[in-house]
């Protein structure tokens, strides 16, 4: 098992790649080890994304809306939802149309078959031009793990809350798997906020990876189909205020 702390580690295991591009070292880690940590400095670069352009990005996380069925279970939670059509061999890149967001059977135990209706994405968000390139680089990732003519990119924009009296809990299902090919988790901010560590296991429990996503641009990536993941609880350092994890989830499923 592999415990990494983003604050000090080297762009994950896709460092030991040497000079391969931060997209060949990802793709390699997902081969090797169904998990992959890429290093904010890799991803911005990725995404060509400068200081001014990353606080544009942040800022859409304070438009999201609640999750009343993460405070069914006692955690505030705000998100978004969409979907997309990405086709590799032409770049062509097409939303969807709204829908409940459902997850399979055998996936997530709390909400699997379930319609949970949450807000849309706002056309701002959709024309950020962050999202884009996060798709060609998860696409790109993607690939080593199934030669699709096409992919549907689901994106789920969320915000945990904690305070002094609630935890805030990113999965309160448990360890859990999505149902899709890849599956990334993009830290955006956090704020005032301990815990938070994400792990990785094979199917029978064994650890891959654990590490806690610290800096904005981090990006943990996990072949779904191989692997069960799940996020510790946050709570606030300094309890008179609230503490904040933003992340963007994005899966992959091959169409």
């Amino acid at each position: 098992m592999e415990h990494i702390d983003d604050r000090s580690a080297p762009p994950g295991d896709a460092g030991a790649a040497g000079a391969a591009s931060p997209v060949e070292a990802a793709r390699s880690c997902l081969t090797s080890s169904a998990v992959c940590l890429m290093s904010p400095a890799s991803v911005r670069e990725q995404l060509g994304a400068d200081e001014d352009g990353w606080a544009r990005f942040a800022a859409h996380w304070d438009e999201l809306g609640e999750d009343r069925y993460a405070a069914e279970r006692g955690t505030r939670r705000l998100r978004r939802y969409g979907r997309f059509s990405l086709t590799p061999a032409t770049g062509e890149l097409v939303r969807l149309p709204h829908e409940p967001f459902i997850q399979p059977t055998d996936t997530n135990p709390l909400y699997e078959t379930v319609d949970r209706h949450f807000e849309p994405l706002t056309d701002a968000f959709v024309a950020d031009p962050l999202l884009r390139p996060l798709f060609d680089l998860l696409g790109q990732a993607a690939a080593v793990l199934d030669d699709a003519g096409r992919w549907i990119v689901k994106v789920h924009p969320f915000r945990v809350v904690a305070t002094a009296d609630d935890e805030g809990d990113p999965t309160p299902e448990g360890r859990h798997k999505d149902g899709v090919t890849l599956v990334s988790s993009l830290l955006v901010n956090r704020d005032n906020a301990v815990g938070g560590q994400s792990s990785v296991y094979t199917h029978d429990g064994r650890e891959l990876l654990s590490t806690t996503l610290h800096r904005p641009g981090s990006l943990l990536l996990s072949d779904d189909r191989d692997s069960l993941h799940c996020v510790s609880p946050i709570r606030p350092m300094d309890m008179t205020q609230p503490a904040y994890r933003d992340v963007l989830v994005t899966t992959l499923t091959a169409a």
